[in-house]
């Protein structure tokens, strides 16, 4: 059987917002990549006093001997709220499934006629995909905020090894603008002028934040009255935890760390509440089914409906009670 029109349009629209979804989230990908591995966007060149205490801290050595090694932090973001949302999405989708009679179910065409998505994959899907949306978004304003400000780490010249002699700094307090005026490791001071938001508090927080309002939404069950409290602000205090970590070995300072607290709370926040709808949506795609007309009920022509049950009633009474006198008559 063809399509209709209404189809036809239905589907076209569906390939169209599928296609846009793409092109968006591929654009959001390619501008991340840009800001973290490409010289495509020069970082801003910003002075220091001479003497500085402010950026005179040891230099702890690169971010792999951290406590929270990036390797382990990017697992952790990446894999924790994915493995969560997976789990408990088969877990509840099994559930309501055993819960109802497939047969009565009615199915929704996720996209158009041409195929039918499981209920369960098409959520995942739309949670796991804003997330990772998310996360290359907290990625592009944070690196956006490092290369336009280019805040200076606490250790900043621990690593640049300036010449203050040759600079004239032993008779007055002077201002050094200058890139040339660092002799140390040009990786290691690139690396000291990108820390401003910190970039693994924003993530911290967003991913800790993201998976606390899913828990919370989303599990229902019996005895979670205090669970999901206990592990939202379980996840909150490691995010924190990192956060702080990043300030107590003099890679951030403190406005550093907060800024990327609030980037990533509200982009998950936002996601949340104006995308995903406080992640409400229905597991099985169906209501129970409409209520189909009783055979005492007879349509007209115009769409009005004849409710012939009263009516039907009276008469078995009346009925009833004359064949109930003549039986008397009779004996």
């Amino acid at each position: 059987m063809a399509p209709t029109r209404a189809e036809r349009a239905q589907r076209r629209q569906v390939y169209v917002s599928m296609a846009t979804e793409l092109v968006i989230m591929a654009g959001t990908v390619m501008l991340a990549y840009y800001f973290e591995y490409t010289d495509t966007f020069n970082v801003h060149v910003q002075g220091f006093f001479c003497y500085d205490s402010a950026y005179t801290k040891p230099y702890l050595g690169p971010e792999e001997s951290s406590a929270v090694p990036p390797i382990l932090l990017y697992a952790l973001v990446a894999g924790l709220p994915t493995l969560v949302i997976l789990v408990t999405e088969t877990v509840l989708f099994l559930v309501q499934y055993t819960s109802k009679e497939f047969d009565r179910l009615e199915r929704t065409v996720a996209t158009g006629d041409c195929c039918y998505l499981n209920p369960l994959v098409r959520r995942t899907f739309r949670f796991l995909g804003v997330y990772t949306f998310g996360l290359f978004t907290v990625d592009i304003f944070v690196n956006a905020g490092q290369v336009v400000t280019g805040n200076l780490a606490p250790y900043f010249l621990t690593v640049c090894k300036p010449n203050f002699t040759a600079l004239g700094c032993q008779q007055a307090l002077r201002y050094i603008s200058h890139q040339e005026a660092c002799t140390g490791n040009q990786g290691d001071i690139l690396h000291a002028r990108k820390t401003f938001p910190s970039k693994e508090a924003a993530l911290s927080v967003y991913a800790a934040l993201y998976l606390a309002m899913y828990v919370t939404r989303t599990v229902r069950a019996k005895g979670t009255r205090l669970a999901k409290p206990a592990l939202s602000l379980t996840l909150m205090c490691l995010a924190f935890l990192a956060g702080l970590n990043r300030v107590a070995e003099y890679r951030n300072h403190w406005a550093d760390v907060i800024a990327g607290f609030v980037i990533g709370g509200a982009i998950a926040a936002f996601l949340v509440v104006c995308v995903v709808h406080n992640f409400k949506g229905k597991l099985l795609l169906s209501e129970e089914p409409p209520p189909s007309p009783s055979p005492s009920q007879d349509h007209l022509p115009g769409g009005a409906v004849l409710n012939m049950g009263r009516v039907d009633a009276s008469l078995e009474k009346y009925i009833a009670s004359q064949n109930h006198i003549a039986f008397a008559e009779v004996t």
